[in-house]
């Protein structure tokens, strides 16, 4: 054998015994302590019968358990290369059992608790749609007046497509605006801290495409991050308040849910218990979040934090609280804004205010996904009719493909509702 042949093996052989070695970690640390021990048995049966991602339509019918072999949560963590997962499960209005699993880094031995934070990535933005709402509740903003006219340190840039129709709140929050999303994401130079206005207008230290209407608004669907930044600058603009000190006293402070924040940098006593991303190689990539940039992906928090809020917003709709939004409010937020195709959009039959839908009336769910690159997953899903829900969040880029595994299993385990699609779907 060459020498260089034999390099070439000792690499191969030392990145097998890195990934092995992070992967026995992960098993070691794979449980931490549940919540509640009045739900081991559920849990271990969930643990225990995963089955291998079929697409997400799977989910929501009466077929997603199926005949398929049943796999071990450890073993489907070590498949996707996903060092860390947290879970909390929501019965009856209420947390039933929260769980951490793995580690928070790879290479590390800390292990994921249910206090551990996680990044929500996007599903921040169901979080920024319910204090909009509360503003339009106090006659402070109005879903459907030109944005611009409700603007005040900063406008859309007029064209063609804003000549025919204007940007509205309404279609900020439908992804119906024209607004780009844009391609490239929103970045900015490292150790800089540009202003919103300089995101909104692509212009330096911020590293993105600026704000642009690139349809005619209400024409057509098109998921925008740009949009949920507008709408965070319209939410500044009207009260006078950072957003981040607009949700702690808004959403968090309301709710006793004081491990989430979107304060970046993170203060003190987040840092050390912050999960770090990783990429589809199980590497960890460790940067700051945008610290300016935060509605459309910006919210630090815990799945059991996230679920306090997914209870008062089925609550809510049900007349059975208000201390986020009124029943009226909420129930509009979870109505029919228009039509998705399930099989384009990840099994979505249709949109709400800030918010996805599956199904409707008594089987009706409503969700928000999250995805932060390199790897940093969420999803919050619920049904108000029955109260019955779930939070997962990971720190792995294939997380998502874990979490709708995770998800069927908790669906089947706790009996949610089943969702009809149409005939061929």
């Amino acid at each position: 054998m060459s020498k260089k042949q034999l390099m070439s093996n000792r690499k191969v052989i030392t990145r097998s015994l890195v990934f092995l070695t992070f992967f026995i970690v992960s098993i070691v640390a794979y449980s931490a302590q549940e919540t509640k021990t009045g739900a081991a048995h559920k849990i271990r049966r969930i643990e225990n019968s995963l089955k291998e991602f079929r697409g997400p339509m799977a989910l929501f019918q009466a077929k997603r358990t199926g005949t398929q072999k049943k796999m071990v949560l450890s073993d489907r963590m070590a498949h996707y290369r996903v060092p860390g997962i947290s879970i909390a499960v929501i019965d009856n209005y209420k947390v039933d059992w929260a769980k951490g699993y793995g580690i928070i880094k790879a290479g590390s031995n800390k292990p994921v608790t249910p206090k551990t934070c996680f990044e929500a990535a996007s599903t921040t933005k169901l979080l920024c749609a319910v204090m909009a709402l509360c503003l339009v509740e106090q006659g402070r903003l109005d879903l459907d007046k030109d944005i611009n006219k409700q603007l005040k340190s900063w406008k859309i840039p007029g064209n063609n497509f804003t000549g025919e129709q204007k940007v509205t709140l309404q279609r900020l929050l439908t992804h119906r605006s024209g607004l780009n999303r844009p391609d490239g994401g929103i970045d900015f130079e490292e150790g800089s801290i540009p202003t919103l206005i300089q995101v909104l207008n692509g212009e330096s230290p911020a590293k993105n495409k600026p704000a642009a209407v690139e349809y005619v608004p209400g024409s057509q669907f098109q998921y925008s991050n740009m949009g949920f930044l507008v709408i965070q600058l319209l939410l500044q603009d009207v009260t006078g308040k950072p957003f981040a000190q607009l949700a702690r006293e808004t959403v968090f402070e309301p709710l006793g849910m004081k491990a989430s924040t979107l304060m970046h940098p993170l203060k003190a006593h987040f840092k050390g218990n912050v999960i770090a991303p990783h990429d589809r190689e199980g590497k960890a990539h460790e940067r700051p979040q945008h610290p300016t940039a935060l509605a459309q992906g910006g919210l630090v928090t815990t799945p059991t934090d996230l679920a306090l809020f997914t209870i008062e917003l089925m609550r809510g709709y049900r007349g059975r609280s208000q201390r986020l939004l009124s029943a009226k409010t909420l129930q509009k937020m979870l109505s029919v804004q228009f039509n998705h195709d399930p099989r384009k959009l990840f099994g979505i039959t249709s949109q709400g205010l800030g918010v996805f839908l599956v199904g409707e009336g008594q089987t009706m769910y409503f969700l928000h996904p999250g995805q932060n690159n390199p790897g940093a997953t969420c999803m919050l899903i619920a049904s108000p009719a029955t109260g019955k829900g779930a939070v997962i969040m990971t720190n792995g880029e294939q997380g998502m493909l874990l979490s709708f595994e995770i998800l069927a299993a908790i669906m089947h385990e706790y009996g949610w509702p089943v969702v009809r699609y149409g005939e061929g779907e």
